[in-house]
Protein backbone atom coordinates (compact mmCIF):
# COMPACT_ATOMS: atom_id res chain seq x y z
CA UNK A 1 0.00 0.00 0.00
CA UNK A 2 1.33 3.40 -0.72
CA UNK A 3 1.53 6.77 1.76
CA UNK A 4 2.79 9.60 0.85
CA UNK A 5 4.77 11.20 3.99
CA UNK A 6 4.12 14.85 3.89
CA UNK A 7 7.07 16.66 5.61
CA UNK A 8 5.92 20.30 7.40
CA UNK A 9 8.13 22.76 9.15
CA UNK A 10 8.30 26.44 9.72
CA UNK A 11 10.83 27.54 6.02
CA UNK A 12 11.95 30.82 8.52
CA UNK A 13 13.84 27.91 11.01
CA UNK A 14 16.10 26.66 7.38
CA UNK A 15 16.58 30.53 6.98
CA UNK A 16 18.49 31.03 10.47
CA UNK A 17 20.69 27.47 9.80
CA UNK A 18 24.67 27.96 9.09
CA UNK A 19 25.79 27.28 6.50
CA UNK A 20 27.37 23.82 8.71
CA UNK A 21 23.94 23.24 9.79
CA UNK A 22 22.18 23.32 6.48
CA UNK A 23 24.62 20.65 5.16
CA UNK A 24 24.46 18.59 8.26
CA UNK A 25 20.68 18.87 7.59
CA UNK A 26 20.82 18.22 4.31
CA UNK A 27 22.65 15.42 4.91
CA UNK A 28 20.34 13.65 7.53
CA UNK A 29 17.72 13.61 4.45
CA UNK A 30 20.20 11.92 2.10
CA UNK A 31 20.87 9.24 4.33
CA UNK A 32 17.33 9.01 4.89
CA UNK A 33 16.80 8.52 1.26
CA UNK A 34 19.52 5.91 1.33
CA UNK A 35 17.99 3.81 4.36
CA UNK A 36 14.38 3.85 2.24
CA UNK A 37 16.10 2.89 -1.35
CA UNK A 38 17.81 0.51 0.53
CA UNK A 39 14.72 -1.08 2.20
CA UNK A 40 12.91 -1.00 -1.42
CA UNK A 41 10.04 1.30 -0.03
CA UNK A 42 10.94 4.75 -1.97
CA UNK A 43 8.54 5.21 -4.87
CA UNK A 44 9.60 9.11 -4.64
CA UNK A 45 9.60 12.46 -3.05
CA UNK A 46 10.98 15.73 -3.69
CA UNK A 47 12.10 19.07 -1.49
CA UNK A 48 9.48 21.86 -2.48
CA UNK A 49 10.48 25.18 -3.46
CA UNK A 50 9.53 27.82 -0.41
CA UNK A 51 5.49 28.06 0.05
CA UNK A 52 5.84 32.19 -1.33
CA UNK A 53 6.46 30.79 -4.40
CA UNK A 54 2.96 28.88 -4.18
CA UNK A 55 0.54 29.43 -6.31
CA UNK A 56 -3.09 28.78 -5.46
CA UNK A 57 -6.38 27.84 -8.01
CA UNK A 58 -9.88 27.77 -6.94
CA UNK A 59 -12.61 28.08 -9.38
CA UNK A 60 -15.88 30.37 -8.82
CA UNK A 61 -18.45 31.09 -11.57
CA UNK A 62 -16.14 28.59 -13.99
CA UNK A 63 -12.92 31.00 -13.57
CA UNK A 64 -9.99 30.75 -12.19
CA UNK A 65 -9.01 32.41 -9.54
CA UNK A 66 -5.43 32.34 -8.70
CA UNK A 67 -3.62 33.63 -5.86
CA UNK A 68 0.42 33.89 -5.50
CA UNK A 69 1.29 32.06 -2.04
CA UNK A 70 -0.10 29.64 -0.15
CA UNK A 71 -3.24 28.93 0.95
CA UNK A 72 -3.31 29.67 4.63
CA UNK A 73 -1.07 31.59 7.12
CA UNK A 74 0.36 28.63 9.56
CA UNK A 75 3.76 28.33 11.56
CA UNK A 76 4.49 25.40 9.54
CA UNK A 77 5.02 24.87 5.45
CA UNK A 78 4.76 21.57 3.14
CA UNK A 79 8.28 21.44 2.55
CA UNK A 80 8.46 17.66 0.61
CA UNK A 81 7.32 14.70 0.69
CA UNK A 82 7.97 10.55 0.31
CA UNK A 83 5.82 8.18 -1.29
CA UNK A 84 6.81 4.82 0.03
CA UNK A 85 5.33 1.73 -0.74
CA UNK A 86 4.90 -0.29 2.90
CA UNK A 87 2.47 -3.31 4.08
CA UNK A 88 0.30 -1.13 6.45
CA UNK A 89 0.24 2.15 8.62
CA UNK A 90 1.92 0.52 11.04
CA UNK A 91 4.98 0.35 8.79
CA UNK A 92 4.31 4.13 7.41
CA UNK A 93 4.08 5.43 10.55
CA UNK A 94 7.65 3.74 11.52
CA UNK A 95 9.37 5.06 8.34
CA UNK A 96 7.85 8.60 9.23
CA UNK A 97 9.03 8.67 12.98
CA UNK A 98 12.65 8.38 11.07
CA UNK A 99 12.51 11.13 8.55
CA UNK A 100 14.47 14.02 9.99
CA UNK A 101 10.97 15.83 9.09
CA UNK A 102 9.57 14.66 12.22
CA UNK A 103 12.26 16.15 14.46
CA UNK A 104 12.35 19.40 13.71
CA UNK A 105 8.79 19.84 12.31
CA UNK A 106 5.69 17.28 11.78
CA UNK A 107 5.55 14.23 9.48
CA UNK A 108 1.68 13.95 7.93
CA UNK A 109 1.04 10.07 7.03
CA UNK A 110 -1.63 9.81 4.31
CA UNK A 111 -2.86 6.79 2.29
CA UNK A 112 -3.18 7.07 -1.29
CA UNK A 113 -6.56 6.59 -2.71
CA UNK A 114 -6.68 3.22 -4.90
CA UNK A 115 -10.44 3.44 -5.17
CA UNK A 116 -10.78 0.09 -3.17
CA UNK A 117 -10.77 1.69 0.11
Amino acid sequence: MQYMLLIHANEAGFARLTPEEGRKAMAGYGAYNEVLKQAKVLVGGDRLKPSAMTSTVRVADGKPIVKDGPFAETKEQLGGYYLIDVANLDEAIKWAAKCPGAHHGTVEVRAIWTGEQ
